[in-house]
């Protein structure tokens, strides 16, 4: 690990005034995926900003029914609060269905929707990768990339995003509040996280010195919320591929709703196309039709090929489960 330099302000302003005199400085709370990255010498920063005094560590409720929630709630703590539990359960699930109890201990809700993939390539300095060295190239094109992604990829990455309450955050329709010296903004969920194109590199659409500071939740919506992961075991593992779903039943057949799938791409997956032809489908067709729209274009890269159908397969069992 490389040298740097560390502060703790105590105030939001403060910590955003920290890292803007320092460019290659970097905000940390929980540590869980910066550190990991810092010991393989795979992020360097100059500056550490610690975020832990900052007091963003309570979930609150809205006005119009939501809930808005700190950028330090720890993922065990959100997972556990009995709002969240009653009123948004595919977000609790997605929460304990990631990492394991002590890493949710500690893992916080900005740092969850920051974390970098979990590409071997990009943790091994020795090999290529566009994502960690630009304009190097991608390892896993040719390599083994059984976890990789195979909808909205690009010749310059297939990497996977690998939060599970991205997921589910997508499929509530959250909002990222931040805030910088320039002032504050609301970024909706569905354009927090980038696509690779030919910019891999870039995760998210976070300017240089924004601090998240709040995720809001809207009011729940109706419908059954489910959320489903199949990963190689029971536990520690990411998705291979997940589905969170809030499915509206009526008459033993599910009818419409929304749907998200994670380990499938470079950020949460989801198409309103997908689910409006979910909610004009046939009687038993409803997961084929979603599923369509959603895999359209979908292309594996060897090992990985196997997704597309477990993708269809793991949508077809969350809506049988809730016609049944």
């Amino acid at each position: 690990m490389k040298s740097f330099t560390y502060e703790r302000p105590e105030s939001v302003e403060a910590a955003v005034a920290a890292i803007r005199g320092h460019p290659q400085a970097r905000f940390v709370a929980g540590g869980t995926n910066l550190l990991d990255l810092m010991k393989h010498e795979i992020e360097a920063p100059t500056h550490l900003v610690d975020v832990n005094r900052l007091g963003l560590d309570q979930v609150e409720e809205t006005s119009d029914g939501g809930l808005r929630i700190g950028a330090l709630v720890r993922n065990s703590d959100l997972a556990a609060d009995a709002r969240v539990r009653s009123r948004y359960g595919v977000l609790a699930r997605a929460l304990l269905a990631g990492a394991s109890g002590q890493l949710r201990n500690r893992a916080t809700t900005a740092g969850n929707l920051l974390q970098r993939t979990r590409c071997y390539y990009f943790y091994d300095p020795a090999k290529p990768c566009n994502k960690r060295e630009p304009g190097s190239g991608c390892s896993a094109l040719a390599g083994f990339n059984r976890i990789h992604a195979v909808v909205g990829q690009s010749d310059h990455c297939i990497a996977t995003h690998p939060s599970d309450m991205a997921v589910a955050m997508r499929v509530l329709d959250a909002t990222v509040e931040v805030v910088s010296a320039e002032g504050e903004r609301s970024i909706p969920i569905a354009d927090f996280h980038r696509l690779p194109g030919d910019r891999p590199e870039i995760d998210t659409t976070l300017e240089a010195g924004e601090l998240i500071t709040h995720v809001a939740l809207p009011p729940p919506p109706p419908g059954q919320q489910v959320y489903r992961k199949v990963r190689d075991r029971a536990s520690y593992a990411f998705a291979l591929v997940s589905v969170a779903a809030v499915l509206d039943e009526a008459e033993g057949r599910v009818r419409g709703g929304r749907v998200a799938m994670g380990g499938l791409a470079h950020k949460p997956w989801r198409s309103e196309k997908a689910e409006a032809a979910m909610a004009d489908a046939k009687p038993g067709q409803a997961a084929q039709a979603a599923a369509d729209v959603l895999l359209a274009g979908a292309r594996g890269h060897g090992a990985n090929g196997f997704k597309i159908p477990l993708a269809r397969q793991t949508l077809a069992s969350v809506i049988a489960g809730c016609e049944g």
